[in-house]
This record gives structure tokens, sequence and C-alpha cells, in this order.
């Protein structure tokens, strides 16, 4: 495996995009968030990031020390808890991080909604010779995926394949980046598009499901693949870029 080789996205999602993602695909209320089970999984994430080598930025880093900091005031009994200001009025540790969320969610469903008003005018044309008609377009496309929906396709890959009884790791064979790509490529030849998961199906070792996935992060970057799915936290498909 190239042990130099970062994945560069051009856009990147921030700490407070994972804890949203971890919020909304564990199905858990925003005011009352089960801070030890969101700081489990998100300290999870940051693992397969340093694993996969991603650029993580420090951002990520201050987060997850806020985490273990709410967590650890937490879990305090009462007559333990550090005596501060907010102690003393009573206030909830995880409040001043749910307010972050609530505003930061905000302006997020926000530009979203305004991209979707964006794309649905781009749709819309008017018609030759009655220019008081107007033809919808048809083709609505998938949902994209985030790289945490990526992220946690590719634990879920890994967490099966480590089950397996014939994984193993093969110190002796050297997989690259480079290499995995043109494979890839290769698999989709004759295909438009091809299941998350079936491009994993016949790796053999822990290294080669890593740069496999890094390999397809760069296709992506590289704009010539796209992964959709149909739903939120559905299958994600792979798709060829024509």
């Amino acid at each position: 495996m190239e042990s130099d080789y970062k994945v560069k996205l051009d856009v990147f999602e921030g700490p407070l995009d994972l804890l949203l993602y971890l919020i909304k695909k564990e199905e858990v209320d925003i005011y009352d968030i089960p801070i030890e089970r969101i700081t489990n999984q998100y300290m999870e994430y940051l693992s397969l990031m340093q694993l996969l080598n991603l650029e993580v930025a420090g951002e990520f880093l201050v987060m997850a020390a806020t985490l273990m900091y709410i967590k650890s005031r937490m879990l305090l009994p009462a007559d333990q808890q550090v005596t501060d200001a907010e102690a003393e009025e009573g206030e909830d540790p995880r409040w001043e991080l749910i307010r972050q969320l609530v505003e930061y969610k905000k302006f997020k469903e926000a530009a979203v909604q305004l991209a979707h008003r964006e794309e649905e005018q781009s749709k819309l044309f008017t018609r030759t010779g009655d220019s008081g008609i107007e033809v919808e377009a048809k083709d609505v496309p998938l949902a994209e995926v985030s790289i945490f929906d990526l992220i946690a396709a590719f634990n879920e890959v890994l967490k099966k394949a480590n089950a397996r009884e014939d994984f193993h790791e093969i110190y002796e064979e050297r997989f690259t980046v480079s290499d995995k790509i043109e494979e890839i490529l290769y698999t989709l030849r004759e295909r438009s598009a091809i299941g998350f998961l079936e491009l994993f199906s016949e790796t053999a070792s822990r290294v080669e499901v890593v740069v496999t996935f890094l390999a397809l992060l760069e296709l992506i970057r590289l704009k010539r693949l796209r992964v959709r799915q149909e739903s939120a936290f559905g299958e994600i498909n792979v798709v060829k870029v024509s």
C-alpha cells in the first residue's frame, strides 16, 4: 500500500456534518443526544478516516476532545461534577453543542433548499412558440452520497471481510492505488454502474480492501465515477461518468 498516499477531495464535510449524519442515522433527538453512543461512533469514524489516510482537519480533533469532555462530565456523579458557571446554573453540558448543531442544521437545510430550487428551475424550459407554457423534465437524479456514507459502507465491508474465514493478510503482495484504479475501470468497461459491495467481492486482505476504497475515492475526485443511492442510507451504486 502506498503509505504516503493522501485523499484530497474537492469538498470535505466538517465535524458538525458528521455529528448531524450520526444523529440522523441513529434516529435520535438532536435536543437529547445520547452523548456516549454518538461519541463512540464519532471516534470510530475518526479512526477510519485516519486508517484511510484522509486529510483530517484539526477541527475534527477539536470536536473529538469536546465530545470526550462532555461525555466525561455526564458520566460523573452529581456530587463530583465540575463547579463552573454552567454547572452552578444546572445547564446540561451538551447544550452548547446542541445550540451549534441546531444553528448549523438550519443553514445547511436552507442551502439544500436553495440548491433544489436552482436544480428544479434548470429543468424548466419555455416551449418554442408558446411562452406561457413551461415543461418540466422527467429525469430526477438519485441522491448524492456523502463522504460519511462512503466511510460507513467501507466500515461494513471491512467488518464483514474480517468475519470471513478465508480473509487474511497477504504481506508478500503489494497493492497500489493506481493498480486498483485500473482494475475498477476494467470491471466497468462494459457496464454503466456497479454495486459498492461488488467492488470488494474478490478482496482477500484488509490492505486490499483499504487500497480498493482509496482507488474509488480517487476516481470520484477525478470525476471518472460517481456514487449514488436510491434513498438516505440506502444501497450505494458506483456509476461510470460518460
